[in-house]
């Protein structure tokens, strides 16, 4: 292993990766909340990358697609340099299939002041698409939707309890043993691209943000340890094709909302 570079005031971040699976080729982790994919701003030491080449002594690996900080959930890793442009390549090509889950507000969907809402099995309100054009410029904390072509697609379904969430030991907890947030409800999440904060654009831009963002609708300033409000979104499903082998791989992320 190569030394790290000195980092100052870099806090332990105290959630686990979990690898859930392994073989010579990829490394599939299941990320907490807060935890980085890779060395970005202050953070270096605490990020699943570097978690990951810590814990395996190997300089080589290196994340195929990324989550954001905030977002939980599976990520793929490549360990064999001969096989990074393939494992990247399936999440660039977008044939990878992901599902995501969050809570949200549980109240009519908002109208938004630019693209699409096109209810899916009218006249039902779920499941909806909705398509609009995202910009994220560099150095500005928030995304936002302006008119033009459109760069973003998610479809959204409202969550089956159960479904897919691990079970809790109690109906009505969620993530670590907390009452049910009142006026929240689960949401499944199906992205058909990839713009930075999609999801939480989309989710927000209804009238549904979602619980835990510091970002949207409005910035929120915390404390850089302030690990107690988890942005309740998690990466929970990832299915594709391997690109090497051809099998059918899925893995599912066992973190809680």
């Amino acid at each position: 292993m190569k030394p790290h570079r000195y980092v100052t005031d870099e806090p332990r971040i105290p959630f686990e990766l979990d690898v859930v699976y392994e073989d010579a080729g990829i490394i599939v982790a299941d990320k907490p909340h807060f935890l980085a994919t890779t060395p970005r701003g202050m953070w270096y030491r605490e990020t699943a990358l570097m978690r990951l080449r810590e814990a395996y002594g190997d300089d080589a690996i290196t994340p195929a697609h990324r989550l954001d900080r905030m977002t939980a959930g599976i990520v793929v890793f490549v360990r064999d340099p001969a096989l990074r442009g393939a494992y990247q390549m399936l999440f660039q090509e977008r044939r990878a299939e992901k599902t995501y889950e969050c809570l949200a507000p549980a109240r009519p969907v908002a109208r938004p002041r630019t693209g699409t809402v096109e209810r899916l099995e009218p006249p039902r309100a779920f499941p909806l698409r909705r398509r609009s054009r995202i910009v994220k410029e560099r150095g500005v904390l928030q995304a936002y939707e302006t008119r033009g072509e459109v760069n973003a697609e998610t479809v959204i379904e409202l969550g089956t309890s159960g479904t897919m969430t691990p079970p809790c030991p109690s109906g009505d907890l969620l993530a670590h043993g907390s009452p049910a947030r009142p006026g929240m409800r689960a949401y499944t999440l199906h992205p058909r691209t990839g713009k930075t904060h999609q999801l939480r654009v989309h989710m927000n831009s209804l009238g549904l943000p979602i619980a835990g963002d510091d970002f949207y609708p409005r910035v929120r300033q915390r404390a850089y340890d302030d690990f107690s409000e988890p942005l309740a979104l998690v990466a929970r499903r990832l299915a594709f094709a391997d690109p090497v082998t051809g099998e059918r791989r899925e893995f599912v992320s066992r973190m809680p909302l």
